[in-house]
């Protein structure tokens, strides 16, 4: 009797075992995925090879343009590492902020100021502090005049500072003056094209006024035209521009934006015809490789490698890319809690997920965020932790080693995996070897995926296809 009174128990403990493991082997049945990082400190700003000479590099044909670009750290001298980090958050904490304003914001734009004297009310742009954190240098004008320019896809408006200048903030080159181009146009209030502007004004003498405001509350003001932009040997002619004359706010040596949004009167939306729609930049790892970083529009943007998302329409806010994001992964296991509806946008267009060139750190909403980041705390729970710092609250202290595994990291698009190389999701925050996971939470419904986990990918606008794409090791 006593034999079988422990024969249940031992069958019980015996499928109990079974059921775990088989449970286990169900949930992840492939060994937790890891990859090396090699450690470097945080870079010393470059300054560009083209700096100081109009040395850009372009294609000859007339269809496709090829540009180097450079991050703004190279227009900040005599800062630290360290100073120039503490910047590029404050510039993306205000980045963010203005984002979800804008977002949540999307039903009160006023259209009926067509017509009337001055504004009633503003639009309220992506680009805070002149945050856009890449620029390239081209002409603008007839003759051309060549200026630094901040290439943003996060705002649609093309502008410039101009005199006369009732107001401008300081920047590398001598401000543009109309009066000596020939190819300076302005824009009667009646034009299509004004009336593509969110919120245009009108002058007494009955020509289109605009006024672009930032989530900061830096903006520029001035006259809508037309110009001509150069890029070397290619020229693309009557480009509308805000002709700014009253500008106010921290933008950093620039003299005004290229909007490289999906709205209206963004560069490639106004150029569609002649670049077909296309364009594309692979932005290096400033850490680790010393070659700029570059953009191309038109056919040879798209290299044969890339991979490709839809990009979804957002009826209220036609300015960003929405992707639909399904999920991450982490050392090769889907994250438990992250789910595609974290990632949707409701009626009023809030939500949703966009890619964004001039915002540094990936946003997710917050439950999102909270899961990924507790998962990639149980696979890094081998590494050295270390204080929270700034945005992050996931830090390690690695000083004194060269190279440590981290669990990978993989996102899930709709059609396109993106498998992040370590360098993109853990990064030097100082020069003591403090390293920090390289995303952050939003209170808001939005999602951002910013330019540290794009590094090396070849990122592909194709309008035309209505996708984006990602091509690894996409940098020349």
């Amino acid at each position: 009797m006593e034999a079988r009174a422990g024969n249940p128990i031992l069958f019980i403990s015996l499928a109990a075992l079974l059921l775990s493991l088989s449970a286990a082997s169900s949930v992840d049945p492939s060994p937790f995925q890891t990859q090396t990082i090699v450690l470097r400190s945080l870079p010393r700003p470059l300054t560009p090879s083209w700096l100081e000479f109009d040395a850009l590099e372009t294609s000859d044909s007339e269809s496709v343009i090829s540009l180097e670009l450079n991050h703004v750290d190279a227009m900040s001298f005599n800062k630290t590492p360290e100073q120039l980090f503490n910047l590029r958050l404050q510039r993306d904490a205000a980045r963010v902020k203005s984002f979800i304003s804008m977002a949540s914001k999307v039903d009160s734009v006023d259209k009926s100021a067509v017509g009337r004297p001055g504004f009633s009310s503003s639009i309220i742009s992506g680009l805070a502090q002149g945050s856009g954190e890449y620029f390239t240098r081209l002409g603008v004008g007839t003759p051309p005049r060549n200026v630094y320019m901040v290439l943003d896809t996060g705002s649609d408006v093309v502008w410039l500072q101009c005199s006369p200048c009732r107001k401008c903030y300081s920047q590398t080159d001598p401000v543009f003056d109309p009066t000596k181009s020939r190819s300076f146009a302005g824009i009667s209030c009646g034009s299509p094209l004004c009336r593509r502007l969110d919120s245009p004004g009108c002058n007494t003498k009955k020509n289109c006024l605009y006024q672009v405001s930032y989530g900061d509350g830096s903006f520029t003001v001035g006259d809508f035209s037309t110009e001509t932009l150069s890029f070397r040997r290619t020229q693309v002619p009557g480009v509308a521009l805000g002709c700014g004359h009253d500008n106010e706010g921290l933008f950093v040596g620039a003299a005004g934006l290229l909007g490289l949004g999906r709205g209206k009167l963004s560069f490639p939306e106004q150029t569609g015809r002649r670049f077909n729609q296309k364009f594309s930049y692979c932005l290096v790892d400033r850490s680790s490789s010393a070659k700029p970083s570059s953009i191309i529009f038109g056919d040879l943007a798209i290299p044969r490698t890339a991979r490709f998302t839809p990009l979804l329409r957002n009826p209220k806010l036609d300015t960003f890319y929405y992707v639909e994001l399904l999920g991450i992964s982490v050392g090769g296991a889907p994250v438990r809690g992250i789910s595609p509806s974290l990632f949707r946008f409701d009626a009023t267009g809030n939500g949703g997920v966009i890619i964004d060139s001039g915002t540094s750190v990936t946003r997710l909403t917050r439950p999102a965020y909270i899961a990924l980041r507790n998962a990639f705390r149980v696979g890094g729970s081998h590494l050295k932790k270390a204080p929270e710092f700034s945005l992050f609250d996931t830090c390690f202290d690695l000083s004194g080693q060269t190279q440590v595994k981290v669990p990978t990291v993989v996102l899930h698009f709709r059609g396109a995996d993106v498998s992040l190389p370590a360098t993109n999701y853990l990064i030097p925050v100082d020069t003591q070897g403090t390293f920090c996971f390289a995303f952050a939470g939003t209170m808001g419904g939005l999602s951002i995926i910013g330019n540290i986990q794009q590094q090396g990918f070849r990122v592909v606008y194709d309008l035309a296809g209505s996708r984006v794409g990602f091509a690894p090791r996409g940098c020349p």
